[in-house]
């Protein structure tokens, strides 16, 4: 699935069957290429984020939990990982040489496991285990 596919996604509880939250963006732990959580909207509580683990499962049209309180406060490494977030979409894609190899269009992760399998440009497909970090101005991958 793409990033672009994943904002949105209602977010139900399998136990209330009522909707907990929509999704407003996605945690990348960028070394590891992988979705660690979704930072949500529009959820009933304090807490704005769902960990990958705390999902029963992650649909082409809705994710499921069990109920609406595993959404969470950030704590621990979630804080750094949701403060350091960054839209990647339209970032420039450089390797650590310098060399520019697009802008990002969109990333694929795998909805398994939530792994980056792909950081989409305009001509190209970046592996996502190509990934070194994310910040305000790029995405920074390995040259090969």
């Amino acid at each position: 699935m793409r990033f672009s596919e994943a904002k949105g996604h209602r977010v139900m509880s399998t136990s209330e069957a009522v909707t907990v939250g929509r999704v407003k963006s996605l945690v990348v732990d960028v070394p590891a290429a992988r979705v660690v959580a979704l930072q949500l909207r529009k959820t009933p509580g304090e807490g704005s984020l769902l960990t990958w683990e705390d999902m029963s499962a992650f649909g082409r049209d809705a994710i499921t939990v069990e109920a609406g309180s595993v959404i969470t406060v950030a704590t621990g490494d979630l804080v750094r990982l949701s403060d350091k977030q960054h839209d990647a979409i339209g970032k420039r894609v450089l390797t650590t040489e310098g060399v520019e190899l697009g802008s990002v269009q969109d990333i694929d992760f795998d909805l398994a496991d939530g792994s980056i399998v792909s950081v989409l440009t305009e001509t190209d497909e970046v592996a996502g285990s190509r990934l070194l970090d994310l910040g305000s101005y790029a995405i920074v991958v390995h040259p090969t």
